[in-house]
């Protein structure tokens, strides 16, 4: 199937993750993926690095030809997403990446139908969509959370990704930030929310690290805490308290006027919410509006599309 008769071709998009690869059409009169262009596979995050590209250029190549030339590439960091370089050094994923021009890579796999890749960081790609078709649109500063297998964010002034400066963390990073002595994802991360409700199970005994496999996991924990498990209820309450507290100097700095979440935890919206609002209520600031993205599946794409129309001079 080919797309044809359009005032503009449909822009083609990735969203790499650490445990799957979207492509889509994106169309360029609605801003929105193509429904029926969608393609989600599973991808190894652990796999050698050819093994990686393949598998994102085998999802890419389904896509229906006759998009235009240039590539929406969301990706996790660290990565440099000018060069196309990868930089993923002693974080557990994508390690075989670290120093291939992943850009490089893709184009040679992809052969005619890309001319370049615009690559951005998938919170960055999250923001981007939701300030274009989501929640957050209609505010000038706003701070855009992805919560998953750690924390995401991208700070947003004027519907641009801000990354340094005094006003931002260090690169804009959330994941950067320390809260009660530690590093924030110690406290607020798959991992962290894993092995805090095995304690507070185990009566604050030390899970086995030879069993942290076989621990609940976080949609079990939530599932939990909503049938009144108090361990459970905890886990989620101290996590997210923490966050709120993390960040509120840098929501008050940035001026934020909106915090927008997404990402596979925010599916358990009402045990998130009260304890991250309440962490945000504990530091002396002024309240700020907490909200669930409205486009949490499509955002990533939406907000590729949006980076490749921008370096176009489309948009």
């Amino acid at each position: 199937m080919a797309f044809t008769g359009r005032s503009a071709a449909p822009v083609p998009v990735l969203d790499v993750g650490g445990t799957h690869v979207t492509a889509a059409l994106v169309d360029p009169a609605t801003g929105h993926p193509v429904p029926s262009s969608v393609i989600r596979r599973p991808l190894g995050s652990h796999a050698d690095a050819d093994g990686i590209l393949d598998d994102i250029a085998l999802t890419a190549l389904r896509l229906p030809v006759g998009h235009g030339p240039f590539w929406g590439v969301a990706m996790p960091g660290p990565f440099d997403y000018d060069t196309g370089i990868g930089r993923f050094t002693g974080i557990g994923k994508f390690e075989s990446l670290s120093g291939v021009d992943v850009g490089a890579g893709l184009r040679r796999r992809l052969d005619d139908r890309a001319e370049r890749l615009c690559f951005l960081n998938d919170a960055d790609a999250f923001a981007l969509g939701e300030h274009r078709a989501g929640a957050a649109q209609g505010h000038d500063r706003v701070v855009c959370l992805t919560l998953g297998t750690g924390i995401g964010s991208s700070f947003l002034r004027a519907g641009l990704p801000v990354h340094d400066g005094p006003d931002v963390p260090p690169c804009g990073h959330v994941h950067r930030l320390d809260i009660d002595g530690r590093p924030l994802e110690d406290t607020v991360s798959r991992r962290a929310i894993r092995l805090h409700h095995a304690r507070l199970a185990a009566s604050h005994r030390e899970p086995d690290p030879r069993q942290e496999f076989a621990l609940p996991d976080v949609h079990e924990i939530a599932a939990a805490a909503e049938q009144g498990d108090t361990a459970a209820a905890e886990a989620f309450r101290y996590a997210f308290d923490a966050l709120g507290r993390a960040l509120a100097p840098w929501i008050d700095r940035f001026q934020a006027t909106a915090v927008v979440i997404g990402g596979s935890m925010a599916q358990s919206w009402d045990l998130i919410h009260p304890a991250f609002a309440r962490g945000l209520a504990r530091a002396d600031r002024a309240p700020v509006r907490v909200l669930p993205a409205r486009q949490p599946a499509s955002a990533p794409l939406i907000g590729a599309a949006h980076w490749v129309r921008s370096a176009a001079g489309t948009s």
